[in-house]
């Protein structure tokens, strides 16, 4: 299998439109070593570039742990630089089919990929999120003897928002893993702990349903500006500050109105392997 290997702000994965539709099934039980940063290429995940009969492109990324994500922020990104890089197409404007529904990206130079990440789901059973209320904010879950406020929001993949004074690796890697699989989100769930450092900025880091804690995670600070909106920490245009970079995302605050991510992504290296 020929792939490059690509990353988004850190967000790193194995990209490659070299595998026919029938056959992605059967590499899914190689991916976690494929992942493997000892043993294999090593990366977050491996994105599949098919052909789609309602978009220009489909999508499926398949997690490090071979689990499948609906949809990736940054893998959309590297997915849209990869069909440049390879000359798959030569329009600026791709839809690509996910599990999350049509998503819009759109090459605007530098570098920059910008994408419409489609409208927020906030309502508890959209996320999915089994706590009883419309629209999960600042919910108290205790986890390892301490109280976090988790603000639920889905972009197609579920998202516990967390607000703190000071992320500390107790949060994100002692409660993160916990969290992920708490029984209130029956899918798991993605963990962000969100530091705002302004009205016009924020610091995150995130534990990855099914692959732990990543450099970046482009759904994830979708989701965390959606949750500091609605709850009044920050204005609707944010600079997001990651391990791995930075992300620009903005949202007007309508529930009907998309969220607009853009950001960085590159190629690293290309390759073959023997699968």
């Amino acid at each position: 299998m020929d792939f490059i290997k690509m990353e988004g702000i850190g967000n790193d994965f194995i990209v490659t439109h070299h595998v026919s539709p029938d056959s992605v099934d059967a590499i899914v039980p190689r991916v976690a070593v494929l992942c493997d940063r000892r043993r294999g290429i090593g990366g977050d995940g491996v994105i599949f570039i098919l052909p789609s009969d309602k978009a220009d492109f489909r999508m499926r990324i398949i997690n490090s742990d071979g689990s499948e994500a609906e949809m990736c922020g940054n893998g959309i990104r590297c997915f849209a630089k990869y069909v440049a890089f390879e000359k798959l197409s030569n329009k600026k404007k791709l839809v690509v089919e996910t599990l999350a529904g049509l998503i819009r990206t759109e090459n605007v130079g530098h570098g920059l990929i910008r994408v419409d990440m489609g409208v927020p789901h906030l309502s508890a059973s959209e996320v999915p999120c089994t706590i009883s209320m419309e629209q999960v904010k600042m919910y108290p879950v205790d986890v390892l003897g301490k109280t976090f406020e988790v603000t639920a929001v889905s972009m197609g993949n579920p998202h516990a928002v967390i607000f703190t004074d000071k992320i500390t690796d107790e949060q994100v890697l002692g409660a993160g893993p916990v969290l992920e699989k708490h029984p209130y989100f029956p899918k798991r769930t993605n963990v962000e702990f969100i530091e705002v450092l302004s009205r016009l900025e924020t610091r995150m880091r995130v534990w990855e349903r099914g692959c732990g804690e990543t450099q970046a995670c482009g759904t994830g600070a979708c989701a965390s500006v959606v949750a500091g909106i609605l709850n009044g920490l920050h204005d609707n245009e944010v600079i997001v500050h990651l391990p791995g970079g930075d992300l620009q995302i903005s949202w007007n605050g309508n529930p009907q109105d998309p969220v607009f991510m853009t950001g960085l992504a590159r190629e690293v290296f290309r390759g073959s392997v023997e699968l």
